[in-house]
């Protein structure tokens, strides 16, 4: 299987006003007294390592002690408007446990984790560099999947719900050689949905780490759900299989065990139903989708190659030679739903 590489980070692109303006029409904005800048003051750190001993990428960072005060209620602050909208009551039972920062990757993320001292239950969210590209990816997130996404944007700093479940690379190492045979099956069922929907929502770099299992028991079986929890590279790459989660060699166990226990009707019986699934939440989202795709079609978050690149590639592959005409990503990702939309629209009426 050969690998599938990203050469260069993506670039942060600022939010313009037309999606500033959608942002704050759908209460995704907020004000807050600290934003991600502030946060990068830190005066130390050390390396945070695993139950095992190894090196998360992860750095737990220290702050002025006369400072940290007024950041630690920044940041509680923060939490009541991210989980309660803004109720000021519950501030005195909040501490900030931990703030961590990781310089991994595109969003160079802090990962703030608040509990309640009355039952020692904790949460954490994230503080990062608001990104276009990921302000798209999350709400197309948002309506595209069976997910929700709760985040908060304020200019330059965007906040984000952690979102729970297993690391996929943790749980393709520690957990799937336990799963049950129904389980693995039920579970490559999921990997062909997420396969699909990344594929048709255009969300890249789907690499095992970059994504979730969650296990979810009902009655007397043990359901899997995989989820997306990196929405950096939304729109951006030029190369199709970027989009492909199959195609990165971190995700081969599953690819494996999708070859293993589906037959090639059940995948493309899988595949149909996400697309379905997605035409139907397009068609019922009224206008968000239709007011977010305009503003993604005036939006600067690639470069003319790449969407070239893309363009071609999905016109090979759908044979639709509407893609061949698009401009930019936001026209490359409306032709490939209008495309899913009419296929769905056309089986219904022979239905």
């Amino acid at each position: 299987m050969k690998d599938v590489k990203i050469e260069f980070r993506k670039p942060i692109y600022p939010i313009g006003k037309s999606l500033e303006d959608y942002l704050e029409k759908h209460n995704r904005t907020t004000h807050i007294q600290i934003c991600y800048e502030d946060l990068l003051r830190f005066s130390g750190y050390t390396s945070l390592l695993d139950k095992d001993g190894k090196d998360t990428y992860w750095l737990d960072v220290f702050y002025p002690e006369f400072e940290y005060l007024e950041i630690e209620a920044s940041l509680n602050k923060i939490y009541t408007l991210l989980h309660s909208d803004g109720d000021e009551e519950t501030l005195p039972f909040l501490k900030v446990d931990s703030i961590h920062f990781c310089s991994f990757g595109n969003s160079k993320p802090f990962r703030i984790r608040v509990r309640n001292i009355l039952n020692d239950n904790y949460t954490n969210f994230y503080i990062k560099k608001a990104d276009a590209s990921r302000i798209y990816g999350l709400e197309f997130e948002d309506i595209f999947s069976p997910n929700r996404i709760n985040f908060l944007v304020f200019k330059d700093t965007l906040i984000e719900e952690h979102i729970l479940g297993i690391p996929g690379d943790v749980f393709i190492t520690s957990y799937l050689s336990r799963c049950t045979e129904l389980e693995k099956a039920q579970i490559a069922k999921e990997f062909v949905k997420f396969n699909e929907r990344c594929m048709i929502g255009l969300l890249g770099d789907m690499r095992s780490y970059n994504y979730v299992v969650i296990p979810i028991h009902d009655f007397d079986q043990v359901v899997y759900r995989i989820r997306a929890i990196d929405f950096d590279q939304q729109n951006y790459e030029g190369q199709l299989k970027i989009y492909i989660p199959q195609y990165f060699k971190e995700n081969i166990k599953m690819v494996e065990l999708v070859n293993e226990k589906l037959k090639p009707k059940s995948i493309e019986q899988y595949r149909k139903e996400v697309r379905s699934a997605i035409a139907k939440r397009v068609l019922t989202s009224n206008q968000r989708y239709k007011d977010l795709i305009e503003i993604m079609k005036t939006d600067n978050i690639s470069s003319p190659e790449k969407i070239s690149e893309l363009a071609i590639s999905l016109q090979k592959l759908t044979y639709n030679t509407h893609f061949k005409k698009c401009k930019n990503m936001g026209e490359i990702l409306e032709t490939g739903i209008n495309f899913i939309i009419k296929n769905y629209q056309h089986s219904q009426i022979k239905k």
